[in-house]
């Protein structure tokens, strides 16, 4: 596997102060885990959008629940099992002395979504407690490595006409800064749809032609009468992690979520599909003690989350399993410029 990258021009969700990240990424096959940490706690929204979601723990983000704070949000690959991370998530926080308070103990709270990415290599291998564990051993303020890695390094783009015509998704991340408030995104894309870039309108990953060699467009596909593939449900998702050091509520943190939804229709195309568990999270930190206005961060939760599926599928590097290659966005791009 090549080695993943950075985004060091692009921002990083780390930049959001209170928020570290650690990726775990299985030698054995593409899967992993990402942990996005809030040690001090941070008010948690959540919005799924996708009709077949994986989720756990997300029903005491809704502003009428009782718990105020999160300690950490888990993204996972391997369908199902891979929610099996957030115990070693726990266990790891637990053993920093991290969690609401109880009089008994402290007990994290930890949602997590997971992604389908089972057709990569060995589907019998994916995250469990351990991986969520040493996803957070890793955990740093260091911008995190982007591409084929943690929940992204399965991940597939562009499977409606077929999955062997489907291109590398992956992981990635922006921040934006605004008068001292910083929002930032990180985005695990393993979209039904292709990825299109919103500066240019131009489709940069997704479903390939019958003879793999260009992109085929699935919109105009679509438009112009070419039938897709029937689908397992469940099988595509993106998920995200919208982050500010704004100070917000649980109501507001929820419409932070909402709005990252717009980030994700404005960069893949079809979006929140019947085969999709699009879900996205938010974390409000509080660390720069102000706010922008519910407006400006909706804007900038919107715009990072965008940006971030994009490093996504520009950070991905292809791989081959069970015969197939999928082969990433600057390959491609490559090939055609030849």
């Amino acid at each position: 596997m090549t080695q993943p990258l950075s985004a060091p021009d692009a921002g990083s969700i780390t930049q959001v102060a209170g928020i570290e990240v650690g990726h775990f990424t299985d030698a054995r096959r593409p899967t992993g885990c990402t942990v996005i940490i809030a040690r001090e706690g941070a008010v948690g929204g959540v919005d799924v959008r996708g009709a077949a979601p994986g989720t756990r723990e997300t029903d005491l983000l809704h502003p009428s629940n009782l718990v105020e704070q999160v300690h950490a949000i888990v993204l996972s690959g391997g369908s199902a099992w891979g929610l099996d991370a957030a115990g070693g998530v726990m266990q790891w926080l637990e053993e920093q002395d991290i969690g609401l308070d109880v009089k008994y103990g402290r007990v994290p709270i930890v949602p997590a979504a997971v992604l389908f990415d089972l057709p990569v290599g060995d589907a019998r291998i994916r995250p469990d407690a351990r991986a969520g564990y040493q996803a957070c051993v890793a955990a740093s303020r260091a911008a995190p490595a982007e591409g084929n890695v943690g929940a992204g390094a399965g991940a597939l783009v562009g499977k409606l006409f077929g999955i062997e015509r489907a291109m590398k998704g992956g992981t990635g991340t922006a921040s934006i800064t605004l008068d001292g408030v910083t929002v930032g995104a990180l985005v695990a894309c393993n979209a039904l749809g292709d990825v299109v870039d919103p500066a240019t309108g131009a489709v940069i990953a997704g479903a390939r032609t019958a003879d793999g060699a260009a992109l085929l467009d699935i919109r105009r596909a679509i438009l112009a009468g070419e039938a897709p593939r029937p689908l397992l449900a469940g099988t595509n998702t993106t998920l995200c992690v919208v982050a500010t050091d704004a100070t917000l509520g649980k109501t507001q943190a929820q419409r932070l979520a909402q709005a990252a939804h717009d980030g994700f229709a404005r960069s893949i195309n079809p979006v929140h599909t019947m085969s999709d568990g699009d879900t996205a999270f938010a974390l409000a930190t509080g660390c720069s003690g102000r706010t922008l206005g519910m407006m400006v961060l909706s804007t900038l939760a919107a715009e990072v989350t965008a940006r971030a599926v994009v490093r996504a599928v520009r950070a991905a590097r292809s791989v081959t399993a069970r015969g197939i290659t999928w082969p990433c966005a600057a390959d491609l791009a490559a090939a055609a410029r030849r």
